[in-house]
């Protein structure tokens, strides 16, 4: 009786250990032999060849300084402390500077990849804002430079390749599809989408709110850029609009003008855009009322700057503005 007694403890006893075994939680061995990370995987894009210094290392550009009409070799991360002091206020969020720098790396990296260098003879890039991005060294301080190697090798990239980096001072509440507004041939990319922009209280009231007037024969000037004769009109007519509201189509006199190209040839600076309120024309006079300032594609600077005040780090504000991408590290 005292020997079943035994055996039938020392059943339990194994049953107990075979249960206990299949609860066991399997851990990953740790130590310098591992790696606490999956190891990544996914490719990356090519750093164009005409700029490279090898796979992972620092590239390097010829810039040509169109204020001084030097071009002047220099890296890549020395570069782009001007490019951001030009293209934004370096006294902003920290933030909002650094998801403007990412930015404005991406910008570079797909400038060089898609147009293969600069207008300028021997440059891979300008300061020419009418080729690429603003230049301001006078504006570089510790802040700047603090968002650029916060960032450095940082891209944003849409399916492996390098996104078109668009930006834009302020979204009047609502960012615009690139068709809409830059009048962009073909397809929207599919990264690009329209979305609420918190845009900053802080934000020059002429920029949020504004209005512009023009004779009649600057604006038939501007019409004739375009390849029609209006010829004479009493009114104008927004006769479609893109998905945020902007202007896309009007229609003058005999014309009808692509939105985008129109306030080009008017002056981007004085139809600050096209998300417009009223159009009214009184004898020789055409007066434009808006909101917002910009093509109001990408990444807004006003709605980057209050995100940033909101406590949003740099990629949230870059993704918030560009859906399916990822930001990468191309170099260190």
């Amino acid at each position: 009786m005292k020997r079943l007694k035994k055996l039938g403890v020392l059943l339990l006893a194994i049953i107990l250990v075979l249960s206990l075994a299949g609860c066991r939680v399997e851990r990953r061995p740790e130590g310098p032999d591992t790696e606490e990370t999956p190891q990544q995987t996914e490719e990356t894009p090519e750093i164009p060849e005409s700029i490279s210094q090898g796979e992972g290392q620092e590239p390097r550009l010829t810039v040509h300084i169109v204020e001084t009409g030097e071009s002047r070799e220099m890296d890549f991360e020395e570069y782009l402390p001007g490019v951001l002091a030009g293209e934004m206020q370096n006294d902003w969020p920290m933030e909002a500077l650094k998801a403007q720098a990412i930015l404005a790396r991406t910008y570079v990296m797909e400038f060089v990849a898609d147009m293969g260098g600069s207008k300028y003879e021997g440059a891979d890039v300008s300061t020419d804002i009418e080729e690429a991005q603003a230049w301001n060294e006078e504006g570089i301080n510790e802040r700047i430079i603090q968002a650029v190697n916060d960032t450095r090798g940082q891209v944003a990239v849409h399916n492996n390749e390098y996104i078109k980096a668009w930006f834009h001072a302020h979204a009047a509440g609502q960012t615009a599809m690139a068709v809409e507004g830059l009048g962009l041939d073909g397809e929207d990319p599919p990264y690009i989408h329209s979305v609420e922009s918190p845009d900053s209280e802080e934000a020059p009231e002429d920029d949020v709110n504004w209005s512009e007037t023009f004779t009649k024969a600057e604006v038939i000037q501007a019409v004739q850029t375009t390849g029609q004769e209006p010829g004479d009109f009493d009114s104008i007519e927004v006769v479609e609009a893109g998905p945020s509201g902007r202007a896309y189509k009007l229609q003058i006199g005999e014309a009808v003008v692509i939105g985008p190209a129109f306030r080009l040839a008017l002056g981007s600076t004085r139809m600050k855009s096209n998300q417009l309120q009223d159009i009214s024309v009184e004898g020789d006079q055409v007066t434009f009322t808006g909101t917002g300032y910009g093509h109001g594609v990408g990444m807004s600077q006003w709605g980057a700057y209050q995100m940033a005040e909101e406590g949003r780090n740099a990629e949230e504000i870059v993704k918030h503005y560009f859906k399916d991408i990822e930001v990468i590290k191309l170099w260190e």
